[in-house]
């Protein structure tokens, strides 16, 4: 792989670069972390002020989509969902709005958390919830035959469905498509969706936990060697202060009980994926919401581990860190494409969203023991903020 070093171009790009290439602004930084291939903005400008939740989908002719929410604030009024194109030639296309909340009778709420999904032989899905908040918001779903060029009016989902709730769905070699979702008006619970005829029906499986004991929402799925089903999940501040876990034997028909695992939560979003070689890639803040240097809310660190196992973590990689208020890594979402890299995505201080691409195959990994992070492999590094 040829190492380009653009020190010049650093400052250059920063004066002009709006949407696209913006990766020229990193470049340098990559050679210091082993297994990285490329840092970027999805965007440098964009006509909204904020952004959150993205996620991310490979196309069969090998773009990528990128959708998240922009507007004013989360929760005003004006926030849609955003898609951005990765084109065959690297660069990004502007963002553009492919769904909002207007409602038929003219009332019109915020977009929240779109998950894009590919199922087989279906047409590509683009999932969000519409609300004034996470304990009010409903499921609505659009899709699209031509790859994401246009989409179909929106529709609502049953009222127990939400559709997936931040996380990709997986699906199964019978077909068979499992979404993680969760609810927060009673209390943080997450269940599974089950579709077996490609998401035009569903059900409901759970809640699978007892929020009193362990609240648990925004799950995200892994798949093992042996046929089991992993869910790793977000928890509150309040409780444990770890990311749950259960597990599935018979296709997630049925669930084990619900429990902390070793690594640490923050009250903030995560995301995996299995990889073709059968190792996990997880992405997100080692961190407790309350602990000293880890910036907002502990937000201000953003990690990748890798297991065989899914119980025994090792560290890879910390993509991002700053100790500031107010300034955050979160909300991550992760895919392997074809090409065998792994594309990361995540909201970078709530102003544009980043992308990260690694080389599974040449991290260098370290043992997390009791849950902790060796910071003398692997320490912590201020971020450059002149992105």
């Amino acid at each position: 792989m040829i190492k380009v070093f653009l020190s010049l171009g650093l400052m250059i790009a920063g004066l002009y670069v709006k949407h696209g290439n913006s990766n020229e602004n990193m470049q340098s930084a990559v050679a210091k972390k082993p297994g990285v291939v490329l840092e970027e903005f999805l965007f440098t400008s964009a006509p909204f002020p904020s952004c959150h939740a993205v996620t991310l989908v490979e196309l069969e002719n090998r773009e990528l989509l990128a959708t998240y929410f922009g507007g004013t604030y989360e929760r005003h009024p004006d926030v849609e969902i955003r898609l951005q194109r990765k084109k065959s030639d690297g660069a990004w296309t502007a963002p553009i709005s492919v769904a909002d909340g207007i409602q038929p009778d003219g009332k019109r709420f915020p977009t929240w958390n779109p998950v894009i999904f590919q199922p087989k032989g279906g047409p590509l899905t683009l999932y969000y919830k519409v609300g004034p908040s996470p304990k009010e918001w409903w499921g609505e779903f659009k899709t699209s035959s031509d790859n994401g060029v246009s989409w179909s009016k929106a529709q609502r989902l049953p009222d127990s469905i939400l559709g997936p709730i931040k996380n990709k769905p997986i699906q199964l070699s019978d077909g068979t498509i499992l979404s993680g979702s969760s609810t927060e008006d009673h209390g943080w619970r997450a269940h599974i969706e089950r579709s077996t005829d490609g998401g035009k029906n569903w059900s409901v499986i759970g809640p699978l936990n007892d929020p009193k004991k362990l609240g648990a929402i925004q799950p995200t799925l892994l798949t093992h060697a042996d046929g089991s089903i992993q869910m790793l999940c977000r928890t509150p501040n309040n409780q444990d202060g770890h990311i749950a876990e259960c597990w599935s034997r018979d296709k997630g028909l049925t669930w084990s009980e619900m429990k902390p695992s070793t690594l640490p939560n923050n009250n903030s979003g995560l995301d995996a994926v299995t990889l073709k070689d059968g190792r996990h890639v997880l992405v997100y803040n080692h961190s407790t919401r309350d602990q000293k240097g880890m910036g907002h809310k502990g937000r201000g660190v953003i990690n990748v581990a890798v297991s065989k196992n899914g119980k025994d973590w090792e560290a890879a990689l910390i993509l991002d860190y700053i100790d500031q208020p107010n300034k955050q890594y979160s909300y991550p979402s992760l895919i392997q494409t074809s090409d065998g890299l792994v594309h990361i995505v995540y909201t970078w201080h709530r102003t544009r969203i980043k992308h990260v691409v690694i080389d599974p195959n040449k991290l260098e990994t370290f043992p997390i023991k009791d849950g902790r992070w060796p910071y003398d492999k692997i320490p912590l590094v201020k971020s450059s903020e002149k992105q």
